[in-house]
């Protein structure tokens, strides 16, 4: 975790006046997209690297090409998470629960700042499997 994003948290979770529309969330946000941009790309460009010295170009058959294509997709659907956060900050509607409009509490944003449901809707926690959204 990244100093901007320790001070964030720490910020957010201060009490329950914190608020969600404060510069702590953007802040928070935009460190946590830097980061998946970054993780993205770096597996984006380990897997182009890795299928073009596979020999075949394809990688089809090679499970380690797949595994790495998969982490490849996962990071770009959690960063689209971020980047519908962002969207979701900007609009006014950061923090409130996407099925029933009430507030999310601010220590599960802060442990996940993507987080679109309230823990009460929330798909994952309703399968005892706590998420900071639900699973696509």
């Amino acid at each position: 975790m990244s100093g901007v994003e320790r001070r964030s948290q720490a910020a957010m979770t201060a009490g329950p006046g914190a608020g969600v529309s404060g510069p702590h969330w953007r802040a928070l946000l935009e460190a946590r997209w830097q980061a998946r941009v970054r993780e993205v790309t770096e597996l984006s460009l380990a897997y182009h690297v890795a299928a073009a010295s596979d020999g075949t170009g394809a990688g089809d058959g090679c499970p380690e090409l797949q595994a790495l294509l998969h982490r490849a997709v996962t990071a770009r659907r959690k960063l689209a998470d971020v980047e519908e956060a962002l969207g979701r900050l900007a609009a006014g509607r950061f923090g409130s629960c996407e099925q029933c409009a009430s507030p999310i509490p601010a220590g599960q944003l802060a442990a996940g700042p993507e987080t679109r449901y309230c823990p009460r809707c929330d798909p994952q926690t309703a399968r005892g499997h706590p998420v900071a959204g639900p699973v696509p």
